[in-house]
């Protein structure tokens, strides 16, 4: 069984940065809490305020698809419906 991890950033449009900060916490606190996350972590670039760093890992594609899953019907999934993503999906044992 491989590792799913996901490296990457997102840029954020000024108009939606207010609600980005304000729901991100609540998506991180939520996302370590998913059965099969093993690392979720998500911070704002100190240079470029608009940059978020992600770096998320989880056990299996399985809890990886159920993430997304609920990512879609969440919240911030409705905040950062215009985030640009720029990510890259690997697999490691």
């Amino acid at each position: 069984m491989s590792k799913i991890i996901l490296e990457g950033h997102i840029m954020v449009s000024d108009a939606d940065l207010p609600a980005v900060k304000a729901e991100l916490p609540i998506h991180i606190q939520l996302t370590r809490q998913e059965e099969g996350c093993l690392r979720f972590d998500v911070t704002q670039s100190p240079g470029t305020g608009n940059v978020f760093f992600v770096s998320e890992v989880f056990i299996d594609q399985a809890a990886f698809e159920a993430h997304q899953r609920r990512v879609r019907l969440s919240d911030w999934g409705r905040v950062a419906s215009n985030v640009e993503r720029h990510y890259q999906v690997t697999e490691a044992d």
